[in-house]
C-alpha cells in the first residue's frame, strides 16, 4: 500500500475515471478529497466504497465553472486535510468544429478544463506543507498534442493543460511533481456504448482497460521522483497515426 495515509484530491470523482482512480487510490491506502458537481448519490456511493477500504473520504461539491466555487472547495480541502496530490480530472467534452464553437462554449471549456487546473494547482502550491513531494497529475488527451479538426474547444483547453503541465513542472520544482496522461479511447461518451469505429485508427486496435488507466495513474502519483513535466500517452499509440 504505497500511498498510506496520503491524501489525494481528486475533480469529477463520483463517475467514470475519477471514481475509478479513488476506489484504487484507497486501496493504495490513500484517504481521499471527493469532488462532484450534481452527481451527489453517486459521489456518497464511492465515499462508501472508499470507507469500506478503510480509508477516509470528504466529499465536495462545486461547479468548476465558477472560480469563487472552485476557491471555496480547495480552501475547505486544505483547511480540513493534509494534501498530498492532485488529480485534475473532470472536464468538459463536448463535439464541435472551429465554424460550429460559440463563444459561450469556448468560455465553458476553458473555465473547466484549462482555467480550473491553474487555480487548483496554485492553491494547492501554496499550501503544500509535506516534507515528501507533492504530486499533481492533469488528465489530458491525445489530441492536445496533435490537434485536429475535431471537438475544437476541448483540444484548444486540453493543449493549454500540457502547456500548464510543462510550465508548472519548473516553477513547482523540486517540492511538486506536475505530470499528465494523454488518453486515448477509454470510455465511450456518456450514454453512447463502445463504438469500434472509433478505434479503427489506434494501432492497438481496441479500447482501453480501466486498470491500464488506473495503474499509470498511481504510477504517476507515486512514482520516481526525478519524473516531472512528463505526458505519458495511453492511448493504443493512436498519437502516431
Amino acid at each position: 500500500m504505497t500511498l498510506t495515509d496520503k491524501t489525494i484530491l481528486i475533480t469529477g470523482a463520483a463517475r467514470r475515471l475519477g471514481k475509478a482512480l479513488a476506489i484504487a487510490c484507497a486501496k493504495q491506502g490513500a484517504d481521499i478529497v471527493l469532488h462532484y458537481n450534481s452527481s451527489q448519490s453517486e459521489a456518497e456511493e464511492v465515499r462508501d466504497q472508499v470507507h469500506l477500504l478503510g480509508r477516509d473520504c470528504l466529499i465536495l461539491k462545486a461547479d468548476l465553472a465558477d472560480p469563487q466555487q472552485v476557491e471555496r472547495m480547495m480552501s475547505t480541502a486544505v483547511a480540513k486535510t493534509n494534501l498530498y496530490g492532485l488529480v485534475n480530472n473532470a472536464s468538459i467534452f463536448k463535439s464541435m468544429g472551429f465554424m460550429d464553437t460559440t463563444l459561450p462554449d469556448w468560455n465553458e471549456h476553458i473555465a473547466v478544463n484549462l482555467t480550473t487546473p491553474f487555480l487548483l494547482t496554485q492553491h494547492f502550491a501554496r499550501h503544500y506543507t509535506l516534507a515528501e513531494t507533492g504530486r499533481v497529475l492533469n488528465l489530458v488527451d491525445w489530441r492536445a498534442l496533435r490537434p485536429g479538426r475535431d471537438h475544437f474547444p476541448y483540444t484548444i483547453s486540453k493543449s493549454g493543460l500540457v502547456a500548464l503541465t510543462k510550465s508548472t513542472a519548473l516553477q513547482l520544482a523540486p517540492r511538486i511533481n506536475v505530470n499528465a496522461i494523454a488518453l486515448g479511447a477509454i470510455l465511450p461518451p456518456v450514454g453512447q456504448p463502445e463504438d469500434d469505429r472509433l478505434i479503427k485508427n489506434v494501432p492497438q486496435k481496441r479500447w482501453a482497460e480501466l486498470d491500464e488507466f488506473t495503474r499509470t495513474a498511481l504510477f504517476l502519483l507515486d512514482g520516481p521522483d526525478y519524473i516531472t513535466g512528463e505526458v505519458i500517452h495511453l492511448d493504443g499509440g493512436r498519437h502516431l497515426v
